[in-house]
């Protein structure tokens, strides 16, 4: 379809390509000749009730399309922060009852790294030493998990380890100076006096007292996990709603992008509620009565 470069007119041979009638048209379909609070309570309305609407590229229903694209980009999260979490903690931990220790030194510098280097950065240097030298290359088609799980989860790897590698390194760097400062605590002395095994004192009476700053740092990578998925999904060709993301804001799909947005934001608000009310459990402390 040829468009028009001028909405009231301008083809070629100055054919009128839009006419006003069909603008009108087009703004009560669209509902965007009603008064601006009534759109947007609306629009509310559709977003509350999951009519989503549909792509101006594709006419696919945008809900339909995100719940396909969902799964994936929930994996990757999933994976992302498990990765982080079980690699960074024990590194933190182990860096802070070995300070100052060439252990500590060798894990100090390589968070540093983490905190550093770019994701995208990472992520080029992976595919283009693995297609130079290695003769790798990440797989181009999606695999589900039902149908292969080793292929889905090799496939999942390298971006969920990237993406969480910085995260991964602010996990172990506030690890590492918590549990210096719960361990110089008098209760920790008390516990050493009374002839508890030093594996008990480090787990139960210091690092679940450290976590509490490390909690806060897990709950934003979760919510900032969705953004962070744009990049990776491109760089490894995996569709899911990052990708969808830039292919809306490439095609000007308004519906699309607009939608996306508010799940992000929506997701940011809930994680970060969820990590506040994870305070409690952890430290009984500051419950709320």
């Amino acid at each position: 379809m040829q468009i028009a470069l001028d909405l009231v007119g301008g083809g070629e041979g100055g054919e009128e390509l839009v006419t006003v009638e069909l603008l009108e048209g087009i703004r009560e379909d669209l509902g965007l000749n009603r008064p601006l609070p009534v759109q947007y309570i609306v629009w509310l309305k559709d977003m509350v009730t999951l009519n989503w609407g549909k792509s101006l590229f594709s006419e696919s229903s945008i809900w339909g399309e995100f719940t396909r694209k969902a799964p994936l980009t929930v994996e990757l999260a999933v994976f992302s922060v498990v990765l982080s979490t079980v690699l960074g903690i024990p590194v933190g931990i182990m860096m802070a009852l070995k300070q100052d220790s060439a252990l500590d030194y060798t894990g100090r510098v390589f968070s540093l790294a983490g905190l550093s280097v770019p994701n995208f950065w990472l992520a080029t240097m992976l595919i283009m030493i693995g297609i130079y030298f290695l003769s790798w290359s990440p797989r181009l088609t999606y695999v589900h998990i039902w149908d292969d799980p080793v292929a889905n989860l090799s496939m999942f790897f390298w971006p969920a380890l990237i993406t969480g590698y910085s995260s991964m390194a602010t996990k172990a760097r506030m690890m590492r100076s918590t549990m210096l400062e719960v361990l110089r605590q008098d209760y920790i002395r008390t516990a050493n006096a009374k002839g508890l095994r030093y594996f008990v004192v480090v787990y139960r009476h210091a690092m679940k007292n450290a976590l509490l700053p490390v909690l806060t740092i897990i709950g934003i990578q979760v919510s900032h996990i969705l953004g962070g998925s744009v990049i990776m999904e491109q760089m490894f060709s995996l569709p899911g709603v990052g990708n969808f993301l830039v292919e809306g804001m490439s095609r000007r799909d308004y519906p699309v992008v607009q939608t996306l947005v508010m799940v992000f934001a929506l997701w940011v608000v809930i994680i970060n509620l969820v990590t506040d009310l994870m305070y409690g459990w952890l430290d009984p402390r500051i419950r709320l009565e």
